[in-house]
């Protein structure tokens, strides 16, 4: 059987040049397929997609060119290349320097290595955890407007310098009275590192995602910047329905349940645990670029 399958292939592969194909070769292609789908999800999740949609149809105008034999627009395009690449590095430095923390963010090597969790790397308790979450749906059932700002590995240290600041355990109690309409300290977001508050009236970058929906109002657009910017998750609840909404990376999550919020604090609260990319919710959640 096994000399008829090799006859086989080698009458009609004989005059074919198949190349020795090493280990080394099979790590390589996994390699680039992992960088080059990373960077099409970046280029996917940011405004580099618009930039991407541009530069292929300049190229196609100036293969028309060549086609036929547009010397003067040949030229000028030859002269601009230089000018463009500097300036698309300018208009898209935010999410360039975006990519960069990201690949900073991953620990490839505790990825390997299964480290037991411990409170070493634990990035705050459970009793901050529970507090968090019993604090944004007991202000949501009054329908009292919230921002909360789960800070990760990227520090938001300038974001902290708008706001006034706190330095106080985490508390369900806290966060409502701060929260609490016609409080000096209610408008604005707070900032959260680790079991403590680190300041509050912080202001928040808003997000200019031209696909956001019209029904989101400066709340939810500012956790949806902050979001973009960093690795923060941040838990917003509406002042008009009460709904209870979740962003991180980009992507905002509405009207989720208890459980749902319990399990994404629960997948960023060791440094070491494989923080998975975030899903859109089932049900009543809306999946907002």
């Amino acid at each position: 059987m096994e000399a008829r399958i090799a006859a086989f292939f080698g009458r009609y592969l004989g005059d074919l040049y198949l190349p020795h194909i090493r280990f080394i070769d099979v790590i390589e292609i996994v390699i680039v397929a992992v960088v080059i789908y990373e960077i099409m999800l970046w280029i996917k999740n940011t405004k580099a997609w618009m930039l991407l949609r541009g530069l292929l149809t300049l190229a196609g105008f100036i293969l028309i060119a060549a086609v036929f034999k547009m010397h003067t627009i040949l030229f000028l395009a030859k002269g601009c290349i230089n000018v463009l690449a500097t300036a698309a590095v300018i208009v898209f430095q935010p999410e360039l320097r975006r990519a960069l923390e990201k690949l900073g963010e991953k620990n490839f090597f505790s990825n390997l290595v299964p480290f037991e969790r411990n409170k070493e790397n634990q990035r705050f308790s459970d009793e901050t955890l529970e507090s968090l979450v019993h604090a944004a749906f007991e202000m949501g059932s009054v329908c009292t407007g919230a921002l909360i700002v789960v800070e990760q590995a990227i520090h938001l240290t300038e974001y902290e310098l708008t706001g006034i600041e706190l330095d106080c355990k985490v508390s369900e109690q806290v966060l409502i009275n701060i929260f609490e309409h016609n409080t000096p300290l209610h408008d604005g977001a707070v900032i959260v590192r680790g079991d403590r508050i680190t300041s509050a009236t912080c202001y928040l970058p808003l997000s200019d995602n031209m696909q956001i929906s019209k029904e989101l109002g400066t709340r939810h657009r500012a956790a949806l910047g902050m979001s973009e910017v960093s690795d923060a998750l941040i838990i917003v609840v509406s002042e008009e329905t009460g709904q209870v909404s979740v962003a991180m990376g980009g992507q905002l999550a509405r009207g989720v349940s208890e459980e749902y919020l319990m399990t994404r604090l629960s997948q960023i609260q060791y440094c070491t645990s494989d923080v998975k990319k975030f899903t859109r919710w089932k049900g009543r959640q809306k999946h907002e670029e």
